[in-house]
């Protein structure tokens, strides 16, 4: 049971950062913006928030240097995403190549800022004072090492964002407008909604989102931030398409891609995958291995926001 309960507590530790990525990505893309830069903005947001904590951990008592970290994150992510969203919306550039070269600069400057600030691109910082535990919840069975023992808050702020992401997509005259730029913005224009603004709101949340979602992926795994994180912004892409776009969809694909990832690093401890000694390297090929698997009988089936990758022109029709 220990190592089912270890299983299970790492499987949400891999889960939340993927459906707090991966709603990002449907907030751009529901506006009509492709984000591939998903995985540049994860960097971004990830080295302010353990940059951050590296220097004032100490000083700070509590969550609330985990707190400030995540608030930095998100705010590293929306000032990279206003760059994604000028080339996109306002230059009418290839939202493809923006967000290539998103990817490609942001772990360089993570690596060079660290670097000259601390001589290492390594940026250390201790989890450890972040983890807390529920006395009497933490004693059910699965549920309490997934959720009440030895977590972060981060698990309980993922499912804030999943419920509050899904009310405004489907309950707001926010997210209608929203889905209408992503899926026909003439028709949206016709009627007096700003596609410009509504794409620019969607791009930004989707950068708050990913900048958010870096810091909730390095800090609850790792006590180390090296400049990468580990192809986790394209296997949200892959969440965020395998789940059609829609919340609770994406939030099963995340579950399925977390516990890949989970058998990947933890295939030495499992009794039944350490006996049959395949090598080490295969297990961490599974996470992506199922991305190619999934996406190969699942793309065919999803239908993308129509308008998604095309700039939009005030005089088309």
């Amino acid at each position: 049971m220990s190592i089912f309960n270890q299983i299970a507590s790492s499987t949400m530790s891999f889960t939340i950062p993927l459906i707090i990525v991966a709603l990002g990505g449907m907030f751009a893309e529901r506006s009509g913006i492709v984000n591939i830069a998903l995985e540049g903005k994860m960097i971004m947001g990830a080295f302010a928030g353990t940059f951050f904590i590296h220097f004032f951990q100490d000083a700070i008592p509590g969550q609330w240097a985990l707190v400030i970290a995540l608030l930095l994150g998100m705010a590293v992510g929306v000032l990279v995403s206003l760059f994604h969203a000028f080339a996109s919306i306002n230059l009418k550039a290839n939202q493809i190549i923006s967000g290539v070269a998103i990817n490609m600069f942001a772990p360089a400057f993570a690596v060079y800022v660290a670097r000259t600030v601390i001589d290492s691109q390594n940026v250390l910082y201790d989890n450890a004072q972040f983890r807390f535990s529920i006395p009497v919840l933490g004693n059910i069975p699965i549920l309490g090492p997934m959720f009440f023992q030895n977590v972060f808050i981060t698990t309980y702020i993922g499912f804030v964002i999943l419920g509050i992401s899904a009310f405004v997509i489907y309950k707001t005259k926010f997210g209608l407008r929203l889905r209408a730029c992503g899926e026909h913005p003439q028709a949206a224009d016709s009627v007096g909604i700003s596609v410009t603004k509504m794409r620019y709101a969607g791009v930004l949340i989707s950068g708050a989102l990913a900048g958010i979602g870096g810091v909730v992926w390095v800090v609850p795994i790792s006590i180390v931030f090296d400049g990468g994180v580990g192809g986790y912004g394209f296997l949200a892409l892959a969440v965020l398409i395998f789940g059609a776009w829609r919340p609770l969809k994406i939030m099963f694909g995340a579950l399925l891609f977390g516990l890949m990832s989970t058998l990947a690093l933890s295939s030495a401890v499992i009794p039944f995958l350490a006996v049959l000694g395949i090598p080490s390297n295969f297990y961490r090929m599974l996470p992506f291995i199922a991305t190619l698997v999934v996406l190969a009988f699942t793309s065919k089936k999803t239908i993308a926001p129509r308008a998604v990758g095309k700039p939009y022109d005030k005089g088309a029709r």
